[in-house]
């Protein structure tokens, strides 16, 4: 097995290789006890550990909300934005830093409802980002309203006692007709399930989603049946989109496994310089 670049570099120095712990941070997460994100920082370390990635060239880049507490608790370069703009603030990053691995955490509210048109052209541009979306169906950090992937009939929602009548949003058909270059789906209550996922979802270019069923056990304890109800997704991944959305419109969002690998090739805009000045820059707005 060929090495990393930092792993040629640590056994050059005589470093021992890095592990999961090296990539969390000294803050103590704030997640309620059983929230299913807690498993998903777990997998995110792990990942980093199995692809020995240097700190400082990873960047986390998040929204609002619960799951976009996660760059706090990383040993990484981070970045807490503001609601629904994580994947615009993750694109210029990555653009202007190719050489930075970028990965993205929201959650089913920030990134569908607010975050919704930003997730479209994410998709479109096809820039190399890993966006992870922990979904538990419900806003939790506002304690607990109807959100973008609620079903119809749920009616623990203070704002929908009701339910909200309307149907479920399906990101990973949406992403798939928007362009993105690869799907999958993990459970964030097997962090050790979603470490090969994950691993490849990173290494994988263009624009990748990975949707976490990410049980909210404060508003939502039924959620914690995930665990027993998901299962290994029934065929292979497809690089065939049409067949890719068969698969999709038909799933019932408990498969778990890549779903979906494209082979477009990454948007990249060229950064060499083009020798204009600022001077020429502004000689069209001179009056």
């Amino acid at each position: 097995m060929t090495m990393t670049m930092t792993e040629q570099m640590l056994a050059d120095e005589g470093c021992p290789a890095m592990t999961a712990k090296d990539y969390r941070s000294d803050v103590k997460p704030v997640w309620c006890p059983g929230c299913g994100d807690h498993g998903v920082l777990l997998a995110l370390t792990k990942t980093l550990a199995e692809l020995q990635l240097a700190p400082e060239k990873v960047s986390v880049v998040s929204g609002i909300g619960c799951s976009s507490r996660i760059p706090a608790y990383l040993n990484t370069y981070g970045f807490h934005g503001v609601h629904g703009r994580s994947l615009a603030l993750a694109t210029g990053l990555k653009v202007s830093r190719p050489d930075q691995t970028v990965l993205v955490a929201g959650g089913d509210g920030d990134g569908f409802s607010i975050g919704g048109n930003h997730f479209l052209h994410a998709c479109r541009r096809n820039v190399d980002l890993t966006y992870i979306v922990m979904d538990n169906q419900l806003y939790g950090m506002t304690k607990g309203q109807a959100s973008p992937t609620s079903a119809p009939d749920w009616e623990k929602g203070k704002l929908t006692p009701g339910g909200t009548g309307i149907n479920p949003f399906h990101p990973l058909v949406v992403a798939l007709a928007s362009g993105a270059n690869f799907i999958a789906r993990v459970s964030g209550t097997n962090a050790n399930g979603a470490v090969p996922i994950l691993k490849e979802a990173i290494e994988h270019p263009g624009f990748s989603l990975v949707h976490v069923l990410s049980p909210c056990i404060t508003y939502n304890r039924e959620q914690l049946d995930w665990k027993k109800m998901v299962r290994p997704a029934p065929v292979e991944a497809t690089n065939d989109p049409g067949r890719a959305a068969r698969r999709l419109m038909t799933d019932d969002n408990l498969n778990l496994g890549v779903l979906y690998k494209g082979d477009r090739a990454p948007y990249q805009p060229d950064l060499r310089s083009r020798g204009v000045s600022v001077a020429d820059l502004e000689a069209p707005f001179q009056v």
